[in-house]
């Protein structure tokens, strides 16, 4: 990554839902002459991502290298037809850090792969939050009624080659590892050099220049980059002028984050936070609610969607230099923000946020249920106890983890 600062010269598509973000890989991949990487927490080889992992086999089948990354407890290991399909047409994939059982109790097996991204012959990439997982279904909750809201972001331009330098550094990690476990000398000290080459390895095709649109990717991960998307977000909310709006699967922020927003909200800043209505996990459902009474208090207004499960990760802030938006993997809370490794896209384009704003404000309109104050503080005893029994075991995990949230 080059830095923060947003450059121009990109051009984007913001992409909603995997019904519109699967047939625009699918279509980018068929495409591919030389590469194809991809990287997601999740992916289910069934329904609508069946498409995804179809259009990676004809890729390998007809030479092009194509490099996977699935998370070991989002997706564990790729079924067995799959494994055999895959590596008869040549596709190479690795699971980052396969935690089973009890490895999970220990804080090195929280760190995962939550980011989602995809880069094409170094010329289109895709970023955001959406799993390779079909809108309408749930691997815990089964069919889905209405589809999941999560979004995603075609890219052209000089973040690809961002993309792809990132995307390269942990392939080549990962190929280290596997070298040292085959008690491979040789083979180590090969993806030791291609790792320490990974960052000036060039995409086989020329960057496209796009329509001037200003765009940075921001990674958090636990070498570099620990820190670095919550640093954007507190900067952004500290310049916000009028209003900012959030929608957020998993909100639980950090004390310094609270203070961001609540100082924002006293200055004279509406915020809104678009949050999970639905009940998904008890840490993560009830650790949120136990952070609403502060920012009630500061006025800041607390939309919960209701019509399925919200599983975005975007936001919109006005600032002095222009409307700023992100959409990316990362939610709002310790495990994102100090464990996992996560990539979004900061935007800053006027057009490009009022097209966030539409999707936000139709979706508080349309399907979210305002937190009344008064309604929150009348709760009841047995849920104050598990919205706070939640939010301590997290911070307690954090503690254990060895981080200061």
């Amino acid at each position: 990554m080059k830095g923060d600062a947003p450059r121009a010269e990109h051009e984007l598509t913001l992409l909603k839902g995997g019904v519109e973000l699967f047939p625009a890989m699918v279509q980018a991949i068929d495409a591919a002459r030389s590469q194809v990487m991809l990287e997601t927490y999740i992916f289910d080889f069934a329904h609508s991502a069946l498409s995804v992992a179809e259009a990676l086999e004809r890729a390998a089948a007809r030479g092009v290298t194509v490099r996977v990354v699935i998370d070991g407890v989002g997706t564990g290991e790729v079924p067995e037809a799959w494994h055999a399909r895959w590596a008869a047409a040549g596709v190479r994939w690795r699971v980052f850090n396969p935690a089973h059982g009890w490895r999970l109790l220990v804080p090195r097996g929280w760190r995962r792969l939550h980011r989602k991204l995809c880069v094409v012959d170094g010329d289109v990439a895709f970023c955001g939050g959406i799993n390779l997982l079909d809108d309408h279904h749930d691997p815990n909750h089964g069919p889905l009624a209405q589809p999941r809201l999560d979004f995603a972001v075609r890219v052209r331009g000089p973040l690809v080659g961002d993309v792809h330098d990132t995307m390269t550094r942990l392939w080549w990690r990962l190929q280290t590892a596997r070298k040292l476990r085959q008690a491979d000398p040789e083979g180590t000290l090969a993806a030791v050099r291609a790792a320490a080459n990974a960052g000036v390895e060039e995409p086989t095709h020329s960057r496209r220049m796009g329509t001037g649109v200003r765009a940075s990717l921001v990674l958090r991960d636990n070498f570099r980059f620990r820190r670095r998307i919550e640093s954007v977000y507190r900067l952004a909310i500290s310049q916000a002028r009028r209003e900012i709006v959030i929608a957020n699967a998993y909100f639980v922020p950090g004390v310094q984050l609270q203070r961001a927003l609540i100082r924002a909200a006293r200055r004279g800043v509406k915020i809104t936070l678009l949050l999970q209505g639905r009940y998904e996990y008890f840490m993560q459902y009830h650790a949120s609610r136990a952070v609403y009474g502060p920012m009630l208090e500061a006025g800041i207004e607390i939309i919960e969607y209701e019509a399925s499960f919200l599983h975005a990760k975007v936001a919109v802030m006005d600032t002095p230099h222009g409307a700023l938006s992100t959409v990316g993997s990362s939610n709002l809370d310790p495990f994102s923000l100090l464990l996992a490794r996560e990539a979004n896209v900061f935007v800053r384009d006027d057009a490009f946020a009022a097209e966030v704003m539409g999707h936000l404000r139709h979706a508080i309109a349309q399907q979210g249920r305002r937190v009344a104050p008064d309604a929150h503080l009348r709760r009841s005893l047995a849920t104050r106890l598990a919205n706070w029994l939640a939010y301590a075991g997290m911070r307690l995990m954090i503690m254990i983890a060895g981080k200061r949230y």
